[in-house]
């Protein structure tokens, strides 16, 4: 296996560490306006991700990164052909953080009620989004000889790519309601269960049909079994969480996420972006790819600083495990307060 093979592995592990990691704080987002019947429970929700959301992101970062590092031509036509939905996935991460940190910086409730609602559409609109984004890239986009992007909006818009998207947020959603469940006590742990069971009867059908899609358009065998395993592993996790069993309904939602991501990578693979108007146009691992000298140093760089990264992230959720509830929240409104309040356990 030649370099480029490896760092589109590991660039394929990044962003399905992503997915795991934020999609289910994305679910949570949402959950905040579908499940939470007031703003103490939206706290509560709020608190379970409020540790680790940003912690998360860090996977995007370091995909990005990695993507720009390692394969600048696919970055380069990515970015500058995806650019408007791009910029707006960025526009949501950005004015989400600001909501998480100032929610309770003021006590006023149109204050609090804005930022809240702020969360919902800025998790809502990402977990759409990167599905589309990343079913166009499985199934290819008018790229010219010059690697060069030369469709417009609309053509992102078909209807593989808006499957795709409802596929992503029926999924995060889904996962966020297993977290949900885990990481609560009380009234709320038990509506978290019954949303998350019918939530999973949703994304089952979606992803069926979306993932069905596409392996008979570009799937071989590989991409069969990472089909197979997604969808045992998701009706596994609906099974689990509707006995209750919420710590091994999370690790099923996230093999499912896992083994999604997986299938299209692997229909991806040796292309990075194929063309719709010749083949021959199509990025791939080869011809898109860093010098082997540029790939070596990021190799070792990667064998050093990835192993501290997955302790600090795997210690932040251990020193944070803790079930929360309503009862964990004060009476008193919201005010100004030294610590954020999503560090709150």
């Amino acid at each position: 296996m030649e370099l480029h093979d490896v760092w589109f592995v590991l660039i394929a592990v990044l962003w399905t560490g992503y997915f795991f990691l934020e999609g289910f704080d994305f679910g949570v987002g949402v959950l905040t306006r579908t499940l939470a019947r007031d703003r103490r429970e939206r706290r509560v929700l709020i608190n379970t991700i409020g540790p680790v959301w940003d912690g998360n992101e860090v996977w995007l970062l370091t995909a990005g990164g990695a993507t720009f590092a390692a394969f600048p031509d696919w970055y380069a036509t990515l970015f500058s052909g995806f650019y408007l939905p791009l910029l707006l996935i960025l526009v949501c991460l950005i004015v989400r953080g600001v909501a998480f940190e100032y929610r309770a910086k003021r006590p006023e409730e149109k204050w609090q009620t804005n930022w809240e609602r702020a969360i919902f559409w800025t998790s809502l609109l990402p977990a759409f989004l990167w599905g589309v984004a990343f079913a166009n890239i499985v199934r290819g986009v008018a790229i010219d000889a010059n690697k060069e992007y030369t469709g417009g909006l609309l053509d992102l818009l078909n209807p593989y790519a808006l499957l795709g998207g409802a596929t992503t947020l029926a999924l995060f959603t889904f996962h966020g309601a297993v977290f949900t469940a885990l990481k609560t006590v009380g009234d709320i742990r038990v509506r978290a269960r019954a949303l998350a069971v019918r939530l999973g009867l949703l994304t089952a059908a979606l992803a069926v049909a979306f993932l069905g899609w596409t392996q008979l358009d570009r799937g071989d065998t590989t991409t069969l079994i990472a089909l197979a395993v997604a969808a045992l592993a998701l009706l596994a996790a609906v099974r689990a969480i509707a006995a209750g069993r919420e710590g091994w309904s999370f690790t099923l939602s996230g093999v499912t996420v896992v083994a999604a991501v997986a299938m299209l990578f692997l229909a991806l693979y040796p292309n990075v972006m194929p063309s719709t108007l010749d083949p021959a146009w199509s990025l791939t691992v080869t011809n898109s790819a860093s010098s082997p000298y540029t790939l070596t140093i990021m190799t070792w760089l990667a064998a050093l600083a990835t192993p501290l990264v997955l302790l600090y992230q795997g210690w932040t959720y251990w020193v944070f495990r803790k079930r929360i509830g309503t009862q964990h929240i004060a009476d008193t409104p919201d005010t100004p307060h030294p610590e954020p309040e999503t560090t709150r356990t």
